[in-house]
């Protein structure tokens, strides 16, 4: 490998653009390197589940012919791409992980990836999830275990496992992820990446043949920095028709926005939510990692806020909508969902009323607990992840240093309300793992969660810093 070759790896989204426009890099070499990279490091990371090489390189060689001739390709002109298997994209059959979607075949893009590409990025195919994203690791019955960059024998997280390996890994610097209870957060945090779990509508998710009900979903950048964050979230956000939900498009650049500085803040830094267990080293990283914000000059205070417990009714309550949403599969070729997955479809038949309304009120006082915190702070840190990064194909352990815990508990909360949260890397456990601070921000204030992000950024940068594998 080069020295060319190794700065390509880690370089950021940003400034392989910047190359690519100044004409210093073509998107056919760049397209070369990374497909050199990924047929490298692939097997033993299995980031990538389905490639089109042929298709990604034509295109590169045309967008190659189309930079030459003065034309520009767009922000994210000739960067490659990944989107996670949970979402379409044309002439891919989107698995969601499981074998009863292996022939899924779709032929047309979300609108997401159709963003993607109208900026120009390049498709290469689809990275790696659990079947249908209903865990932290990604792992399932039709690919291999997604692996660490890290450490090759701990799990790169979920359900953007595949998305988190290919940028730790230096396969891609940009790729789709999405955020339904932490599957944003948890891989990034895992891997000591940037991962944003926008507002509930910021990105538009369709087009969708099923509306869901639970409104916890989002799709949101994992990046290597704030920057190319930034970066991509200016690309796919606004209003589209294909979503009710979605919001209006954004009046100024969220990469723009990166350069104002914060006024002063006042931040609540809760450290275990009000009795949740934390592993010692993460917790150690992720203290030193609030007291950066201190050095900034805002106000840190801590507190110890407790917030209802949510975990078991996402799983309980989604488990009930995914059963809605593919009953037909369900009745047909329930053989064909794995040994994992299955038993929760099979619970939620027994699912009554008196569950939603019990959900319901949990999810009304977990509103009200956030509307409170948020009139006294601007920004809450937490950890983003209690452990560090678990045995790439499982199990979940149930205990941490002798005493249970919650394995989405930081997380899940913001999923329910709607409030945009984000990880950036804290530091590394004992172990020499990438342990993660959750930035999570006032309702639709997106734009002030990646402020503080790039502000701690700066003052603690991790670009310069990714695994030799």
């Amino acid at each position: 490998m080069t020295a060319v070759d190794a700065e390509l790896n880690f370089a950021t989204a940003e400034h392989l653009a910047g190359l690519i426009r100044s004409k210093a890099l073509s998107p056919a070499e760049l397209m070369d390197h990374t497909l050199a990279r990924i047929a490298d490091l692939n097997p033993r990371i299995g980031a990538f589940v389905a490639l089109d090489e042929e298709r990604a390189r034509t295109e590169a060689a045309a967008q190659t012919e189309r930079i030459a001739a003065g034309e520009d390709l767009g922000p994210l002109g000739g960067l490659p791409f990944g989107v996670k298997d949970l979402e379409d994209a044309d002439g891919f059959v989107t698995t969601k992980g499981s074998r009863a979607y292996r022939d899924n075949l779709v032929d047309r893009d979300s609108v997401q990836v159709e963003r993607l590409r109208a900026a120009g990025a390049i498709l290469l195919g689809k990275t790696n999830t659990p079947e249908f994203g209903h865990t932290g690791i990604s792992f399932n019955e039709l690919f291999p275990a997604t692996r660490n960059p890290w450490n090759l024998d701990r799990t790169s997280g979920g359900s953007s496992g595949g998305t988190s390996a290919a940028i730790a890994s230096g396969m891609t610097a940009i790729g789709t992820a999405s955020d339904g209870a932490g599957s944003v957060r948890i891989p990034a945090c895992f891997v000591g990446a940037f991962g944003l779990k926008v507002s509930f509508g910021r990105i538009p998710i369709g087009p969708s043949s099923f509306t869901n009900w639970m409104d916890t979903s989002v799709y949101g950048p994992l990046t290597r920095t704030v920057r190319d964050g930034a970066l991509f979230l200016d690309q796919v956000v606004g209003y589209h028709p294909s979503d009710p939900d979605s919001l209006p498009d954004v009046d100024a650049s969220y990469l723009d926005r990166l350069d104002e500085p914060l006024p002063k803040l006042r931040i609540g830094f809760n450290p275990n939510l009000g009795g949740l267990k934390v592993q010692s080293d993460v917790a150690r990283e992720v203290a030193k990692a609030a007291a950066v914000f201190e050095e900034l000059g805002h106000e840190v205070v801590e507190c110890d806020d407790e917030l209802p417990e949510m975990l078991l009714w996402w799983a309980r309550i989604g488990r009930f909508q995914a059963l809605a949403s593919m009953w037909d599969v369900y009745t047909e070729r329930r053989d064909e969902f794995g040994e994992a997955y299955l038993p929760g479809l099979d619970f939620a038949l027994g699912t009554q009323p008196v569950d939603f309304g019990e959900f319901a009120r949990l999810r009304a006082e977990l509103n009200n607990k956030l509307w409170e915190l948020f009139e006294q702070y601007d920004l809450l840190l937490t950890p983003t992840m209690p452990i560090e990064a678990v045995d790439a194909e499982g199990p979940i352990p149930q205990e941490v240093e002798g005493e249970r815990y919650t394995f989405a508990g930081f997380t899940v909360p913001f999923n329910f309300s709607g409030h945009p949260a984000a990880t950036v890397r804290a530091g590394f456990t004992d172990g020499g793992l990438p342990a993660g601070l959750q930035i999570a921000g006032r309702r639709h204030r997106d734009d002030v969660v990646l402020q503080a992000s790039y502000a701690y950024e700066q003052v603690r940068p991790w670009n310069d810093h990714w695994p030799e594998i």
